[in-house]
């Protein structure tokens, strides 16, 4: 655990993999007050296990922004997006205020959000289609984890269903794929390929 995977952490890690995280956090079920002693106690590990047994349905917003304000890597990051904080109901507009920060992992967060609320089918197409222009707005974002998370983000919501969110999600990567900013053209690039990869089996 580390660098070699990209996360470099300021606190405490054991080197658990994290399969065996599943295994000991699944039969724990909802417990928000295990979660939050869990993540307070700052191991890598006990947080990824934090975002595990929380229960969305008692998560707040003040909740939300304190945990991400601890965020120092992207697993984290991902894993309270993508097993946590989708399945709340102020998904949306943490999103929209996270887009707007500088710290990058909270940034990161915000497109890491999107993406998994994509993935997981939350929300209408309207949720999506008025928060493309935040990530056309933070697609200038050189950061390896800001861009990587709004490439995310793009390219879940052009692998929706919808025909609406599909052409507006293209239209958007190839606008990104044209520009002379080096970054955008990266994330639009990026997403054409999987959306020509996912077409090409359809």
């Amino acid at each position: 655990m580390g660098p070699r995977f990209g996360i470099v952490t300021a606190d405490r890690v054991l080197g658990v993999p994290m399969a065996k995280i599943h295994d000991v956090a699944k039969p724990l079920g909802r417990d928000p007050e295990l979660a939050e002693a869990l993540w307070q106690c700052g191991v890598y590990e006990a947080r990824m296990a934090a975002c595990m047994v929380d229960d969305p349905a008692t998560v707040t917003p003040e909740r939300m922004d304190r945990w991400r304000a601890d965020l120092d890597n992207w697993a984290v990051t991902d894993t309270a997006c993508f097993k946590l904080w989708d399945r709340t109901p102020h998904a949306f507009a943490m999103i929209d205020r996270w887009a707007m920060l500088d710290q990058e992992f909270g940034r990161r967060a915000a497109f890491a959000l999107l993406a998994s609320c994509a993935l997981h089918r939350k929300g209408t197409d309207a949720d999506y289609l008025t928060r493309l222009p935040l990530i056309h707005a933070a697609a200038d974002d050189e950061r390896n984890f800001v861009k990587k998370g709004v490439s995310w983000a793009l390219r879940a919501i052009g692998g929706r269903q919808s025909p609406a969110l599909r052409t507006a999600a293209r239209d958007l990567a190839a606008t990104l794929a044209a520009s002379p900013d080096k970054t955008r053209r990266w994330i639009g690039k990026d997403a054409l390929r999987e959306f020509a990869k996912a077409d090409a089996k359809s």
